[in-house]
């Protein structure tokens, strides 16, 4: 791999990091308003999800940028990406009509979002995170 694709990933990763570590520190600042936001999707057990999904946020997303066993945390962050997407953002769920058309189409604007930031993490996870990272093989 040569200088520019080793800083593409680079940029890739910092990108894909800040993505997770920024919501994981509004979830930690506000506990109790994202308790409510999963409990109005139907999420079991909050108060351990969220906290699991907390500490996945902000330790993959700092391994992620510091490409610190990155397929394996790619590869973990795309499996929480497709959860919250299971989970929160299932637009599947709105009726058809007209009364529910903004929020559903809302919810699959960021359910296909989340589908390609799960697709950038699932690239990483093959290829590896490049040259500059802590863990180059990994």
């Amino acid at each position: 791999m040569n200088i520019i694709e080793n800083t593409l990933l680079l940029t890739g990763r910092v990108v894909l990091g800040l993505y997770f570590i920024l919501p994981g520190l509004m979830k930690l600042a506000d506990f109790e308003g994202s308790s409510a936001y999963m409990a109005e999707h139907n999420v079991p057990f909050i108060a351990a999800l969220l906290s699991l999904t907390i500490l996945l946020q902000l330790s993959g997303g700092v391994a992620l940028i510091l490409g610190y066993k990155g397929k394996l945390t790619a590869f973990m962050l795309a499996g929480l990406t497709l959860m919250i997407s299971v989970y929160m953002h299932n637009f599947w769920d709105y009726a058809q009509d007209a009364s529910q058309a903004v929020a559903r189409g809302h919810e699959l604007q960021n359910f296909m979002k989340n589908m390609g930031i799960m697709a950038g993490l699932l690239v990483i996870a093959g290829n590896g995170t490049g040259r500059f990272s802590i863990s180059q093989a990994t």
